[in-house]
């Protein structure tokens, strides 16, 4: 990731209001997708049910979601909301 560590919690990110964003503003921070947890029924259970992005240098980093921002993406939905 190109941004430095911003120190935030789960509870921290907790704290945070979903907002919505384009899918096509969003860059990655991840190598590699697990399919299982793509394909999963329960991926969300243990947490957060929004996906965390960090602007950094006007740039829209996902840090945690991929998942669910990819599942957003098959299902042809142009907007995710993040927190």
């Amino acid at each position: 990731r190109p941004y430095p560590d911003h120190g935030l919690s789960t509870r921290d990110w907790a704290m945070i209001p979903p907002r919505q964003v384009r899918m096509d503003t969003l860059t990655t921070t991840k190598k590699e997708l697990a399919l299982d947890a793509l394909l999963a029924d329960d991926s969300t259970f243990y947490g957060d049910l929004f996906p965390h992005a960090v602007q950094w240098h006007g740039d829209l980093y996902l840090e945690d979601g991929l998942h669910r921002a990819l599942r957003a993406a098959l299902q042809q939905r142009n907007v995710i909301h993040v927190r």
